[in-house]
Protein backbone atom coordinates (compact mmCIF):
# COMPACT_ATOMS: atom_id res chain seq x y z
CA UNK A 1 0.00 0.00 0.00
CA UNK A 2 1.49 3.34 -1.39
CA UNK A 3 2.00 5.94 2.03
CA UNK A 4 0.99 9.67 1.73
CA UNK A 5 4.98 10.41 0.95
CA UNK A 6 5.08 7.35 -1.38
CA UNK A 7 2.16 8.69 -3.41
CA UNK A 8 3.46 12.16 -3.46
CA UNK A 9 6.80 11.44 -4.48
CA UNK A 10 5.68 9.39 -6.94
CA UNK A 11 3.80 11.76 -9.18
CA UNK A 12 4.95 14.48 -11.03
CA UNK A 13 6.14 17.90 -8.89
CA UNK A 14 2.77 19.40 -10.81
CA UNK A 15 0.44 17.17 -10.70
CA UNK A 16 1.37 16.39 -6.94
CA UNK A 17 1.21 20.29 -5.77
CA UNK A 18 -2.12 20.33 -7.52
CA UNK A 19 -3.67 17.39 -6.20
CA UNK A 20 -3.11 18.73 -2.33
CA UNK A 21 -4.05 22.24 -3.30
CA UNK A 22 -1.16 24.26 -4.38
CA UNK A 23 0.56 25.29 -7.40
CA UNK A 24 4.07 25.07 -7.82
CA UNK A 25 4.30 28.12 -9.83
CA UNK A 26 1.54 30.87 -9.92
CA UNK A 27 -1.31 30.51 -12.07
CA UNK A 28 -2.76 33.14 -14.26
CA UNK A 29 -5.33 33.96 -11.87
CA UNK A 30 -3.12 34.03 -9.11
CA UNK A 31 -1.19 36.04 -11.26
CA UNK A 32 -4.39 38.37 -11.48
CA UNK A 33 -5.14 38.63 -8.04
CA UNK A 34 -1.73 40.03 -7.04
CA UNK A 35 -2.17 42.68 -9.76
CA UNK A 36 -5.68 43.97 -8.47
CA UNK A 37 -3.94 44.08 -4.71
CA UNK A 38 -2.90 48.07 -4.33
CA UNK A 39 0.24 48.74 -2.62
CA UNK A 40 -1.71 50.54 0.57
CA UNK A 41 -3.28 47.35 0.31
CA UNK A 42 0.05 44.65 0.62
CA UNK A 43 1.76 46.96 2.71
CA UNK A 44 -1.33 46.37 5.12
CA UNK A 45 -1.37 43.32 4.83
CA UNK A 46 2.37 43.01 6.01
CA UNK A 47 1.77 45.63 9.02
CA UNK A 48 -1.12 43.02 10.14
CA UNK A 49 1.65 40.48 10.84
CA UNK A 50 2.96 42.78 13.66
CA UNK A 51 -0.06 43.44 14.84
CA UNK A 52 -1.04 39.60 14.97
CA UNK A 53 2.43 39.82 16.88
CA UNK A 54 1.35 42.27 19.33
CA UNK A 55 -1.77 40.77 20.14
CA UNK A 56 -0.58 37.58 20.86
CA UNK A 57 2.55 39.23 22.86
CA UNK A 58 -0.21 41.14 25.33
CA UNK A 59 -2.38 38.11 25.94
CA UNK A 60 0.85 36.16 27.07
CA UNK A 61 2.04 39.41 29.05
CA UNK A 62 -1.73 39.70 30.79
CA UNK A 63 -1.54 35.90 32.03
CA UNK A 64 2.28 36.14 33.32
CA UNK A 65 1.21 38.73 35.42
CA UNK A 66 -1.39 36.61 37.36
CA UNK A 67 2.26 34.11 38.12
CA UNK A 68 4.28 36.82 39.15
CA UNK A 69 5.56 36.08 43.51
CA UNK A 70 7.15 37.48 44.87
CA UNK A 71 7.56 40.81 44.10
CA UNK A 72 8.28 43.94 45.95
CA UNK A 73 7.02 47.27 44.45
CA UNK A 74 7.94 50.39 45.39
CA UNK A 75 5.87 54.22 44.78
CA UNK A 76 8.56 56.78 45.78
CA UNK A 77 6.69 59.50 47.87
CA UNK A 78 7.07 62.23 50.34
CA UNK A 79 6.36 60.04 52.91
CA UNK A 80 10.09 58.04 51.70
CA UNK A 81 7.93 55.02 49.95
CA UNK A 82 4.68 53.35 49.77
CA UNK A 83 5.98 49.71 49.58
CA UNK A 84 3.78 46.32 48.18
CA UNK A 85 4.40 42.85 48.54
CA UNK A 86 2.87 40.95 45.89
CA UNK A 87 2.60 37.06 46.68
CA UNK A 88 0.41 34.13 45.17
CA UNK A 89 -1.57 34.70 48.36
CA UNK A 90 -2.75 38.60 47.16
CA UNK A 91 -0.94 42.04 48.43
CA UNK A 92 -0.03 44.09 51.24
CA UNK A 93 1.56 47.72 51.50
CA UNK A 94 3.17 49.75 54.05
CA UNK A 95 4.75 53.01 54.73
CA UNK A 96 7.43 52.28 56.59
CA UNK A 97 9.55 55.23 56.83
CA UNK A 98 9.04 57.23 60.11
CA UNK A 99 7.77 60.82 59.88
CA UNK A 100 11.06 62.19 61.05
CA UNK A 101 12.09 61.45 57.12
CA UNK A 102 9.28 64.06 55.58
CA UNK A 103 9.59 66.25 58.23
CA UNK A 104 12.99 66.81 58.26
CA UNK A 105 12.82 66.80 54.14
CA UNK A 106 10.55 69.54 54.26
CA UNK A 107 12.02 72.41 56.16
CA UNK A 108 15.05 71.35 54.00
CA UNK A 109 12.91 72.04 50.60
CA UNK A 110 12.63 76.06 52.42
CA UNK A 111 14.79 77.46 50.15
CA UNK A 112 13.42 76.02 47.09
CA UNK A 113 10.44 76.86 48.24
CA UNK A 114 11.73 80.48 48.06
CA UNK A 115 13.72 80.05 44.86
CA UNK A 116 10.13 78.93 42.90
CA UNK A 117 8.54 82.00 44.29
CA UNK A 118 11.25 84.47 43.29
CA UNK A 119 12.90 83.09 39.93
CA UNK A 120 10.72 83.99 36.88
CA UNK A 121 11.30 87.09 38.43
CA UNK A 122 15.34 86.87 38.14
CA UNK A 123 17.40 89.41 35.80
CA UNK A 124 17.96 87.46 32.76
CA UNK A 125 22.05 88.03 32.71
CA UNK A 126 24.13 85.73 35.22
CA UNK A 127 25.43 87.66 37.95
CA UNK A 128 29.31 87.64 38.96
CA UNK A 129 28.56 84.32 41.22
CA UNK A 130 31.16 81.72 42.52
CA UNK A 131 29.07 79.48 40.34
CA UNK A 132 28.34 81.47 36.71
CA UNK A 133 30.09 78.95 35.04
CA UNK A 134 27.69 76.36 35.95
CA UNK A 135 24.53 78.00 34.72
CA UNK A 136 23.16 77.95 30.90
CA UNK A 137 22.35 81.24 30.16
CA UNK A 138 19.75 80.05 27.66
CA UNK A 139 18.33 77.80 30.66
CA UNK A 140 17.90 81.00 33.23
CA UNK A 141 16.32 83.09 30.21
CA UNK A 142 13.82 80.42 29.70
CA UNK A 143 13.25 80.57 33.52
CA UNK A 144 13.28 84.37 34.29
CA UNK A 145 10.05 85.07 32.24
CA UNK A 146 8.78 87.54 34.14
CA UNK A 147 9.77 91.22 34.21
CA UNK A 148 12.65 91.67 36.53
CA UNK A 149 11.48 95.02 37.74
CA UNK A 150 8.13 93.60 38.75
CA UNK A 151 7.62 93.55 42.78
CA UNK A 152 4.32 90.77 41.94
CA UNK A 153 6.26 88.06 43.83
CA UNK A 154 5.80 90.30 47.49
CA UNK A 155 2.42 88.98 47.87
CA UNK A 156 3.39 85.25 48.02
CA UNK A 157 6.68 85.32 49.44
CA UNK A 158 5.03 87.18 52.44
CA UNK A 159 2.51 84.46 52.30
CA UNK A 160 5.73 81.83 52.20
CA UNK A 161 6.96 83.78 55.17
CA UNK A 162 3.67 83.55 57.50
CA UNK A 163 3.83 78.82 57.01
CA UNK A 164 7.44 79.21 58.16
CA UNK A 165 6.64 81.81 60.56
CA UNK A 166 4.24 79.39 62.14
CA UNK A 167 6.50 76.24 61.45
CA UNK A 168 9.50 77.59 63.38
CA UNK A 169 7.16 78.83 66.11
CA UNK A 170 5.53 74.85 66.54
CA UNK A 171 9.03 73.48 66.19
CA UNK A 172 9.86 73.00 69.85
CA UNK A 173 6.23 70.91 70.21
CA UNK A 174 7.78 68.25 67.31
CA UNK A 175 9.65 66.25 69.49
CA UNK A 176 12.65 66.20 67.03
CA UNK A 177 16.36 65.06 67.80
CA UNK A 178 17.85 68.13 69.83
CA UNK A 179 20.37 68.25 66.35
CA UNK A 180 17.04 68.61 63.95
CA UNK A 181 15.23 70.89 65.97
CA UNK A 182 18.63 73.08 65.90
CA UNK A 183 19.18 72.81 61.99
CA UNK A 184 15.43 73.25 61.71
CA UNK A 185 15.48 76.63 63.19
CA UNK A 186 18.60 77.67 61.27
CA UNK A 187 17.09 77.23 58.06
CA UNK A 188 13.70 79.01 59.22
CA UNK A 189 15.01 81.84 60.29
CA UNK A 190 17.58 82.31 57.75
CA UNK A 191 14.93 82.03 55.39
CA UNK A 192 12.76 84.86 57.16
CA UNK A 193 15.87 87.15 57.06
CA UNK A 194 15.93 86.70 53.34
CA UNK A 195 12.54 87.19 52.83
CA UNK A 196 12.14 90.45 55.55
CA UNK A 197 14.97 91.97 53.78
CA UNK A 198 14.18 91.54 50.19
CA UNK A 199 10.41 92.54 50.89
CA UNK A 200 10.96 95.43 52.74
CA UNK A 201 14.30 96.61 49.71
CA UNK A 202 11.48 95.12 47.15
CA UNK A 203 14.72 94.00 45.43
CA UNK A 204 16.68 90.46 45.31
CA UNK A 205 19.13 88.92 42.90
CA UNK A 206 20.87 85.97 42.51
CA UNK A 207 23.41 86.85 44.68
CA UNK A 208 21.72 87.41 47.40
CA UNK A 209 19.78 83.88 47.10
CA UNK A 210 22.85 82.31 46.87
CA UNK A 211 24.69 83.93 50.12
CA UNK A 212 21.10 82.54 52.01
CA UNK A 213 20.95 79.01 50.69
CA UNK A 214 24.98 78.53 50.85
CA UNK A 215 24.54 79.83 54.32
CA UNK A 216 21.74 77.08 55.78
CA UNK A 217 23.84 74.24 53.78
CA UNK A 218 25.47 72.62 56.50
CA UNK A 219 21.76 72.37 58.05
CA UNK A 220 20.36 70.92 55.87
CA UNK A 221 23.33 68.58 54.68
CA UNK A 222 21.99 68.20 58.99
CA UNK A 223 18.20 67.42 58.11
CA UNK A 224 19.51 64.97 55.17
CA UNK A 225 20.92 63.11 57.94
CA UNK A 226 18.17 62.44 59.91
CA UNK A 227 16.37 62.08 56.63
CA UNK A 228 18.58 59.47 55.13
CA UNK A 229 18.58 57.49 58.88
CA UNK A 230 14.65 57.35 58.85
CA UNK A 231 14.61 55.72 55.43
CA UNK A 232 17.19 52.93 56.05
CA UNK A 233 15.56 51.93 58.64
CA UNK A 234 11.95 51.63 57.91
CA UNK A 235 12.88 49.77 54.88
CA UNK A 236 15.16 47.35 56.24
CA UNK A 237 12.98 46.53 58.79
CA UNK A 238 9.91 46.22 55.90
CA UNK A 239 12.14 43.99 53.92
CA UNK A 240 13.06 41.96 56.69
CA UNK A 241 9.70 41.17 57.81
CA UNK A 242 8.70 40.16 54.19
CA UNK A 243 11.75 38.27 53.78
CA UNK A 244 10.83 36.19 57.25
CA UNK A 245 7.11 36.46 55.85
CA UNK A 246 7.90 34.68 52.06
CA UNK A 247 10.67 32.28 52.91
CA UNK A 248 14.25 32.24 52.07
CA UNK A 249 13.54 29.93 48.91
CA UNK A 250 10.74 32.88 47.47
CA UNK A 251 13.00 34.88 48.44
CA UNK A 252 16.41 34.35 46.86
CA UNK A 253 14.08 34.89 43.20
CA UNK A 254 12.25 38.31 44.60
CA UNK A 255 11.79 40.90 41.97
CA UNK A 256 11.69 44.37 42.65
CA UNK A 257 10.16 47.44 40.79
CA UNK A 258 10.73 51.19 41.87
CA UNK A 259 8.74 53.47 40.10
CA UNK A 260 10.19 56.81 40.27
CA UNK A 261 10.40 59.77 37.97
CA UNK A 262 13.51 60.69 36.06
CA UNK A 263 14.86 63.05 38.10
CA UNK A 264 15.61 60.86 41.11
CA UNK A 265 15.81 57.30 38.71
CA UNK A 266 19.28 56.87 39.38
CA UNK A 267 20.78 56.15 42.59
CA UNK A 268 17.43 56.51 43.90
CA UNK A 269 17.18 55.99 47.59
CA UNK A 270 15.08 53.50 47.82
CA UNK A 271 17.11 51.07 45.33
CA UNK A 272 20.04 52.18 47.24
CA UNK A 273 18.71 50.54 50.55
CA UNK A 274 17.03 47.54 49.19
CA UNK A 275 19.68 46.15 46.75
CA UNK A 276 21.55 45.46 50.19
CA UNK A 277 18.10 42.93 51.28
CA UNK A 278 18.22 41.02 47.88
CA UNK A 279 20.06 37.84 46.29
CA UNK A 280 23.41 39.85 45.42
CA UNK A 281 23.72 37.47 42.33
CA UNK A 282 20.52 38.66 41.06
CA UNK A 283 20.09 42.19 41.85
CA UNK A 284 21.38 43.62 38.41
CA UNK A 285 18.60 41.75 36.90
CA UNK A 286 15.79 41.62 39.71
CA UNK A 287 15.87 45.23 40.58
CA UNK A 288 14.12 47.42 38.29
CA UNK A 289 14.29 51.28 38.23
CA UNK A 290 10.80 52.19 36.18
CA UNK A 291 11.09 55.82 36.10
CA UNK A 292 8.06 57.74 34.58
CA UNK A 293 6.81 61.00 34.16
CA UNK A 294 4.14 61.72 36.66
CA UNK A 295 2.64 58.47 39.34
CA UNK A 296 0.71 56.24 37.27
CA UNK A 297 -3.28 56.12 37.70
CA UNK A 298 -2.69 52.19 38.94
CA UNK A 299 0.87 52.05 40.06
CA UNK A 300 0.77 48.34 41.17
CA UNK A 301 -0.78 47.48 37.90
CA UNK A 302 2.03 49.45 35.89
CA UNK A 303 4.71 47.57 37.62
CA UNK A 304 3.50 44.15 37.27
CA UNK A 305 2.99 45.20 33.59
CA UNK A 306 6.10 46.32 32.73
CA UNK A 307 7.78 43.24 35.13
CA UNK A 308 5.91 40.69 32.80
CA UNK A 309 6.95 42.34 29.46
CA UNK A 310 10.47 42.14 31.52
CA UNK A 311 10.28 38.73 32.38
CA UNK A 312 8.88 37.36 28.94
CA UNK A 313 11.73 39.07 26.98
CA UNK A 314 14.18 37.26 29.11
CA UNK A 315 12.96 33.77 27.49
CA UNK A 316 11.95 35.14 24.19
CA UNK A 317 15.47 37.19 23.87
CA UNK A 318 17.12 33.84 24.42
CA UNK A 319 14.72 31.77 21.80
CA UNK A 320 14.52 34.05 19.38
CA UNK A 321 18.17 35.08 18.96
CA UNK A 322 19.44 32.03 20.09
CA UNK A 323 22.63 32.60 17.54
CA UNK A 324 23.16 36.22 18.76
CA UNK A 325 24.07 36.90 22.30
CA UNK A 326 24.75 40.71 21.75
CA UNK A 327 21.66 41.07 20.05
CA UNK A 328 19.85 38.99 22.93
CA UNK A 329 21.15 41.31 25.28
CA UNK A 330 18.98 43.99 23.98
CA UNK A 331 16.42 42.49 23.70
CA UNK A 332 16.55 41.35 27.66
CA UNK A 333 18.13 44.73 28.27
CA UNK A 334 17.03 48.80 27.85
CA UNK A 335 18.63 48.99 24.52
CA UNK A 336 16.85 49.35 21.35
CA UNK A 337 17.75 46.20 18.91
CA UNK A 338 18.40 48.34 15.85
CA UNK A 339 20.96 50.68 17.82
CA UNK A 340 23.98 49.03 17.19
CA UNK A 341 22.68 48.78 13.54
CA UNK A 342 22.14 52.28 13.71
CA UNK A 343 25.57 53.03 15.01
CA UNK A 344 27.49 50.77 12.67
CA UNK A 345 25.30 52.53 9.97
CA UNK A 346 26.31 56.35 11.23
CA UNK A 347 30.18 55.08 11.87
CA UNK A 348 29.60 55.34 14.93
CA UNK A 349 31.56 53.67 17.91
CA UNK A 350 28.99 52.45 20.50
CA UNK A 351 30.35 53.44 23.83
CA UNK A 352 27.33 52.47 25.57
CA UNK A 353 28.35 49.94 28.18
CA UNK A 354 26.12 47.03 29.19
CA UNK A 355 22.92 48.32 31.17
CA UNK A 356 22.90 46.71 34.72
CA UNK A 357 22.03 47.55 37.95
CA UNK A 358 24.68 50.30 39.71
CA UNK A 359 27.56 49.31 42.32
CA UNK A 360 26.13 51.04 44.69
CA UNK A 361 27.78 52.26 48.12
CA UNK A 362 26.34 50.42 50.54
CA UNK A 363 24.76 51.74 53.43
CA UNK A 364 24.12 49.39 55.64
CA UNK A 365 25.94 47.33 57.69
CA UNK A 366 27.31 44.03 55.96
CA UNK A 367 25.24 41.27 56.88
CA UNK A 368 22.04 43.14 57.49
CA UNK A 369 19.79 41.76 54.82
CA UNK A 370 21.77 39.44 52.37
CA UNK A 371 20.36 35.98 51.31
CA UNK A 372 22.17 33.25 51.55
CA UNK A 373 23.27 31.32 48.33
Amino acid sequence: MATRRGFIGGATGVGAATLIGYSASPSAAADADVAAVTQRQARDSMLAVNAGMRSNYATLKAELIKHLAPVVVVQNDAKGGRFTLVTKSGQESANPVSETFELAKSIAHVPLGIFSVIASYLADKIPNVPNAARIDPHDLVLVAFNDDRSTAWTDPLKAYATTLTTARRNLPAAGLPAALTTSCTNILTAALKFIDTAVSTKTFDMASFEAFSGGVYPDIRTNMEHASQAQISGVQGIMKTWRAKVGETAWADLYCVVLSQWTTSVLNQNTIIIKDCMNAAKVATHLIDLPGLETPADPIFTALDNLARIVQDNIAAEMVFPKDTVVADALKGQQDLLSDEILNQLGTTNTVTALSAPSYNSLTAEGVCPVPH
